[in-house]
């Protein structure tokens, strides 16, 4: 009894340590002060600071170019991560395989600002040799995100397939199906949550990016974060709260609809499992 109040207690410390300052940030989003830590009694709540934001055309701006920037991070990263997953978990022991290992990984524990500082040297040089890529832009902050965007979606998908049931596709295959067809009908569907996953957080970990942003954008690609940024050190205006408050809906949204999502597909598969084992 005592263990599981202490175990209870420490569980709802931990929430209240990282969920009180997010839930603090939505309430100070409908202060009418602007005093971002002042609370107005007499005139709160008030929904001004919304207004306030959708007319606000550099947040605007910066977010599109953010969720730009993230989709397609998140996209390229997903493809060439699922690929080096795949080489690693597939193809055994192979020259070179030690160092593929460890340039996917590396990305993980390397620290943002020696990530950024090669970043902008390798595009720099690039430019004084090819001509390309032409100054910094999105594009660049596109293409140093995805170096390591796709290191995490690698971890995930190798993860995945180390626990995977090769005598599925072997079965496919003894009945004729090709390599091709065997890995879109078979191998795919079932690491798709883990390619979902890596998309997820490919797209997280660039949306939310700064220090790397900073040394590879360039004038007119400055993304939200760069743009809070540089409004830290003026002081937070209460619109950041209301974009803030936006962004914590959206998350909250998406990670309830994947969820959801997964326990279908989970679903689907323990039937589907279900259906096999009594038909055969």
């Amino acid at each position: 009894m005592r263990g599981r109040i202490m175990s209870t207690s420490a569980l709802l410390i931990g929430f209240a340590f990282l969920y009180v300052p997010i839930l603090s940030m939505v309430v100070f989003s409908f202060n009418n002060s602007r005093l971002v830590t002042v609370w107005d009694a007499q005139n709160s709540p008030t929904l001004k600071w919304y207004h306030a934001l959708f007319s606000n055309e550099q947040i605007l701006n910066a977010a599109w170019l953010s969720i730009k920037i993230a989709a397609m991070t998140a996209s390229i990263a997903v493809v060439l991560g699922t690929l080096a997953g795949l080489v690693l978990a597939r193809f055994g022991p192979f020259k070179g395989r030690t160092l593929l290992a460890g340039m996917t990984t590396a990305p993980l524990v390397m620290p943002e600002v020696i990530t950024g500082l090669s970043m902008l040297l390798l595009f720099i040089s690039m430019e004084q040799l090819l001509g390309w890529p032409e100054g910094r832009s999105a594009l660049t902050i596109t293409i140093a995100h995805v170096t390591f965007a796709m290191a995490y979606v690698t971890v995930i998908v190798q993860s995945q397939l180390a626990g995977f049931d090769d005598s599925l596709e072997e079965a496919a295959m003894d009945l004729g199906a090709r390599p091709a067809r065997v890995f879109f009908r078979i191998t795919l569907p079932l690491i798709l949550p883990a390619i979902a996953s890596g998309w997820l957080l490919a797209f997280t970990l660039s949306w939310d990016d700064l220090v790397i942003s900073q040394f590879v954008a360039g004038p007119g690609s400055s993304t939200l974060p760069m743009v809070i940024f540089s409004k830290m050190r003026l002081g937070v205006s209460p619109d950041v709260n209301a974009l803030a408050t936006i962004l914590v809906l959206i998350v909250a949204l998406g990670v309830v609809g994947g969820s959801l999502w997964m326990r279908r597909l989970e679903k689907r598969r323990e039937r589907e499992s279900q259906l096999a084992t009594a038909d055969s």
